[in-house]
Order: structure tokens, then sequence, then C-alpha cells
């Protein structure tokens, strides 16, 4: 076993605060109060977004489990005019294709409720676009008397799901407005981006305030009911 391997199945305390039932039942309804209140948001301010809000979120997100703990995730956080309007320029050609052609009647009328197009203006008006990268592998530099690896990453659509999920969660407790963007193919955010074909585009999560007129659809959640069964 290598110095790497011993440091890697090191095993320390777990870092756990217990807490009384009855404030464990207030935290967990506070919480559910908080995120039912979380919109998918569509029209964005510009105003700028205070420091260390973006940082401690994608810290939050960083903090998901992950198969084999390979954490398959990276994220880049645009706020660059121009590249955010190169973002925007090659989203809305992929969703002019998809109103236009590919996709099929069904979803079409899935989506008319949510009063969605091809036209995207959040992407350059949001402060903030987070573009979620899926690694399929994780590369180990060379080290003293041991070369470099490239590891297979395990349950990788899974693990960056649960990331995502913590960061629009993060965000959103932060006082943000998010948007889960997904045009598809994602590929030209590698190539605006940087970043290597050995990831791959997951999701763009827009981040920023509310403009003062926004509208959302009225919908419907399911109840505990109809979400969950208790056996």
């Amino acid at each position: 076993m290598t110095v790497t391997d011993e440091i890697n199945h090191r095993f320390v305390p777990l870092d756990y605060v217990e807490r009384p039932p009855n404030e464990m039942t207030t935290r967990a309804a506070a919480f559910y109060t908080l995120m039912r209140r979380r919109r998918t948001v569509r029209d964005f301010s510009d105003r700028p977004i205070p420091d260390g809000v973006i940082e401690h979120a994608l810290l939050t997100a960083g903090s998901a489990p992950s198969g084999a703990h390979r954490q398959p995730w990276h994220f880049v956080a645009v706020t660059d005019p121009a590249k955010k309007a190169a973002i925007r320029e090659a989203a809305e050609k992929e969703e002019r294709a998809f109103y236009g052609k590919r996709a099929s009647k069904e979803w079409l009328e899935a989506l008319e409720p949510l009063g969605t197009d091809p036209d995207k203006p959040f992407l350059t008006t949001a402060p903030v676009l987070i573009a979620v990268f899926l690694r399929r592998f994780t590369f180990v530099p060379e080290t003293a008397g041991e070369p470099a690896r490239r590891l297979k990453n395990y349950y990788t659509a899974e693990s960056v799901g649960i990331a995502t999920g913590l960061l629009i969660a993060a965000l959103h407790n932060a006082g943000l407005a998010t948007l889960t963007h997904t045009p598809s193919p994602m590929g030209f955010l590698n190539d605006l981006l940087g970043r290597g074909r050995d990831e791959r585009a997951y999701v763009l999560v827009v981040a920023g305030f509310p403009a003062s007129d926004a509208r959302v659809p009225d919908l419907k959640r399911y109840t505990l009911d109809e979400l969950a069964t208790f056996e």
C-alpha cells in the first residue's frame, strides 16, 4: 500500500451535531417553508451578487456524496459579458433547432404552459451562469515513484445530479433566484469554456436576483400523499 492509499483510506471521527426531537421537526418544517418558495425564474435583474455568495454555494455543491468519492463534477462560474453573450448565441441556435424540428408535438404541448421559447435573454441579463460539467474520469498527476493515472468515475450522473440540487438549494437559501437550462446538445459549452472532451456539460444554472416584475406560471406541486409512500 502506498502513502497515497494510506491517506485516502484513513478514517476520522464523524463531525455530527445531534439535535433535540422538537428542534429537528422545527428545522425540517422551516427548511420546507424556505424551499417551497423556490421557483424557476426566467426574468432576471442584472444586479450584482454580493461577494462570497457564489463561492459558498459552489462549496456546498461540492459537499455532495459521490460514487467512490471521485467527486465527478466541475463548475465554471461565468460573469464575463462577452462569454455570456457567446453562450446565449450558441444556446439559442440549439433552441431554435429544438423548437423548429427536434421536439415532438407532445413535448411542445408539455412546455406550452411554461411559456418557454427559443429566446433566452436571461443568459445575458443574469449576473452569473454556472456551467456544471460531469467528469467521466479523475486524473491523478505523477508523484514520486508513481506514474500519472486516469481513474474511472462511478455513478457520475447520480453524483452530479445531487451536487446540482445542493447548488440550487444553496443559491435559493442565500436569496437568489435560479433557472436550470439544458439546451441539447450542449457541447458548445466545452468549446466556449475550454473544457476537455472527457467532461460532459450537464446543466447550466442561471443565478441572480429576479426582476422586479418577474412572473412565474401558476403551478401546483404534488402533495405528500402524491409524492411519497410510507411502508
